[in-house]
C-alpha cells in the first residue's frame, strides 16, 4: 500500500499480500505446520530422552534381536513420511485451490 493508504498505488505482489485471501492461505498454512512440527519435535524429544535415559526400557527384546529402541527409532522414520502424506493432502484440499487463485489474479488465466 502507498502512503495514502490507496492500494492501487502498490505493486501487484504487494496487493496480494495485502489481501485477505492471502492472510487466509498463510493461516491455513500455519494451523497445519505449526502443530504438526511440534509434535513431531516432541515425539523426537521422547525418543532422545528415552534413549538417554531409560535405557532398560528401550533395550527391552519384543522378537529376536528387535528392542523397543529399534522399533521407536524405525517409528520415527514412519512418523515422517505419515506427516509427508498427511501434508499432502491437507495441501491440495485446502491450501492449493486458494494458492490457484492468488496466481491467477496475479498472472492472469493460465
Amino acid at each position: 500500500m502507498g502512503a495514502t493508504g490507496d492500494r492501487s498505488t502498490g505493486t501487484v505482489y504487494e496487493q496480494v499480500h495485502d489481501s485477505p485471501e492471502f492472510a487466509d492461505l498463510r493461516s491455513r498454512l500455519r494451523r497445519f505446520i505449526f502443530p504438526m512440527s511440534a509434535a513431531f519435535l516432541l515425539w523426537y524429544l521422547a525418543y532422545v530422552l528415552l534413549a538417554s535415559y531409560a535405557p532398560g526400557f528401550m533395550s527391552i527384546k519384543v522378537l529376536g534381536n528387535i528392542n523397543v529402541g529399534l522399533i521407536v527409532g524405525l517409528l520415527q522414520f514412519v512418523t515422517t513420511f505419515v506427516i509427508t502424506t498427511v501434508y499432502v493432502r491437507y495441501a491440495n484440499q485446502r491450501l492449493d485451490p486458494l494458492a490457484e487463485q492468488l496466481r491467477q489474479r496475479i498472472e492472469g488465466p493460465a
